[in-house]
């Protein structure tokens, strides 16, 4: 078994590293199974029971406890994992990144994001970022929020841009604010001529709502709204499109719940902003990158553009 050179030493114990060892150890303390960290690793199970007997005899500890049914961690085995686990898993991700560049011919960033966001505000970073880096490869994932936070759990994007608050963001991400925005209803002027009133959310609850499915974050997000006031919403119609909402608005099919830097320019001219009494907060965009890896520079410099002003 390779092990790295030149043992350090610390008050008179040897911390020679061997990291087959620890591999070992972090697959039999994870599944809890000497036959099944065998298989997973590809190796015998006598060669696993040797690789934890030698561990055990370098750190002077028992680190599982075994019987003729089951294994577990000891006390010392359980301190062991808790220090192995994130090394192991930070190895792994740093070798998934070298691999995806190599599989990409070469340096790239990897984002993910709903298809609104890339849409209606991702699009001008994307440009900018392309003429200071022209041989980088943007590579784009599109997924919902939630699920936009997996793909940086498991290694699959560099950065993601999401909505906030996310449940799915947790404190190993880095998470940077970027923009504040208002979510709106939108309706036809004709099919619903409210322009000149004051609707309250139990007033709006009787009127056929258009909003994202129910997984989403702004699904999630507005069914809180209607809960703080005591009122269970019942939508019309759920999709997993804004744009196909502000369509279907546009037609008179109902008041469509969306983001409001979703009405740009290019929106339909008969789509109105409907006034709402009960005070709906605002939400913030926000971009996150796993903080246990570096960034390369192209990633650092796509993070700065974001949290330009000018933008």
């Amino acid at each position: 078994m390779n092990h790295f050179p030149n043992p350090i030493r610390k008050g008179g114990i040897s911390l020679d590293v061997n990291y087959e060892l620890y591999k070992v150890f972090y697959h039999v303390a994870r599944s809890l199974s000497f036959s099944d960290a065998a298989q997973e690793l590809f190796i015998s199970q006598s060669a696993v029971s040797q690789s934890i007997k030698v561990l055990e005899r370098r750190l002077g500890q028992t680190l599982f406890t075994r019987s003729t049914k089951k294994v577990s961690l000891t006390k010392e085995g359980e301190i062991l994992f808790k220090h192995i686990e994130p090394a192991i898993n930070l190895i792994v991700k740093g070798e998934g990144q070298l691999l995806s560049a190599k599989e990409s011919g070469g340096v790239q960033l990897r984002i993910a994001a709903n298809d609104t966001i890339c849409r209606y505000f991702l699009v001008p970073f994307f440009n900018q970022f392309h003429k200071q880096y022209p041989d980088v490869h943007i590579k784009v994932m599109n997924a919902s929020s939630q699920n936009c936070a997996g793909f940086l759990d498991g290694n699959r994007a560099d950065i993601i841009i999401t909505n906030s608050p996310n449940p799915a963001l947790n404190n190993t991400m880095h998470i940077l604010p970027i923009k504040e925005f208002q979510d709106i209803f939108i309706a036809d002027k004709t099919a619903y001529p409210f322009e000149e009133q004051e609707l309250t959310l139990r007033e709006l609850s009787s009127q056929p709502i258009l909003m994202l499915e129910k997984t989403s974050t702004t699904s999630v997000f507005l069914h809180e709204q209607f809960l703080s006031h005591s009122i269970d919403l019942a939508p019309a119609i759920e999709l997993n499109s804004n744009d196909l909402l502000i369509d279907l608005a546009s037609i008179g099919l109902g008041i469509a719940f969306v983001p409001d830097y979703c009405m740009t320019k290019h929106a339909p001219d008969n789509l109105y902003i409907l006034k709402i009494k009960d005070k709906i907060p605002p939400r913030k965009l926000v971009a996150a990158y796993d903080s246990s890896l570096p960034l390369a520079e192209p990633a650092k410099f796509f993070l700065e553009l974001l949290q330009k002003p000018e933008y």
